[in-house]
């Protein structure tokens, strides 16, 4: 892999968290999900702008009762899924209490994803499209007035059929990867919620040795 980045799935209880992160995982929709007692951990390698990114996935709990335990995992990551239920009002007045929480918490670089969940449920929609899609964009608006970028971006997904659940993560994924790649995000930084992979790291140690002085040792004894 070429970079580790950091993740949390966050939002309020019953919004379908580790539904998602089960689809993400096994491709399947888990019926037999229960809330989430503190946290639960899932890696996935994702494909994104040529590089091969290996995703350290949080499932945090949603229950009020856990959030001072929950907020122990938001140091350092480097991208969020903020996830409300299209078929509860409520879980959608909440964001901007999660949204805070990652803004305070975690990595000032982080990357979130606004995912709408449990699609499936139109029929049952109490939040629409066009209002969540405000949501996001006034909300990255607001932080950049504050002088940090804030990246919110917006899909709606279902947990059971799969829809955009792939591409929730790799467009997350991918924008963090732009903004390593435009220098906006230091990987290197403490607290930037990532780290090289693999081959990456062998990549810069033989970019540094090629470009080290000759020591005593390596000039030619002529």
């Amino acid at each position: 892999t070429d970079f580790l980045f950091k993740f949390l799935v966050i939002g309020s209880a019953g919004v379908g968290k580790s539904c998602i992160l089960h689809q993400l995982l096994q491709h399947k929709f888990n019926d037999e999900s229960t809330h989430t007692i503190g946290v639960e951990f899932g890696t996935r390698i994702v494909h994104v702008g040529g590089k091969s990114i290996k995703l350290q996935i949080w499932d945090t709990a949603g229950q009020e009762r856990f959030r001072s335990v929950t907020r122990s995992y938001y140091r350092g990551a480097a991208g969020a899924i903020l996830c409300y239920d299209i078929t509860r009002r409520d879980t959608f007045n909440s964001l901007s209490n999660w949204l805070t929480d990652a803004k305070t918490l975690a990595s000032p670089n982080i990357v979130i994803m606004l995912c709408g969940n449990k699609t499936d449920l139109d029929a049952e929609r109490e939040v629409t499209f066009l209002e969540a899609s405000r949501f996001a964009q006034e909300n990255a608006l607001t932080y950049l007035c504050f002088l940090t970028i804030c990246n919110l971006l917006f899909l709606e997904t279902s947990a059971v059929t799969g829809e955009n659940i792939e591409d929730s993560f790799n467009k997350c994924a991918k924008s963090i990867l732009t903004r390593i790649e435009g220098g906006e995000i230091d990987p290197e930084r403490m607290g930037s919620g990532i780290q090289y992979g693999d081959s990456a790291t062998r990549q810069l140690r033989s970019t540094n040795r090629r470009n080290a002085p000759a020591t005593t040792d390596d000039k030619c004894k002529c």
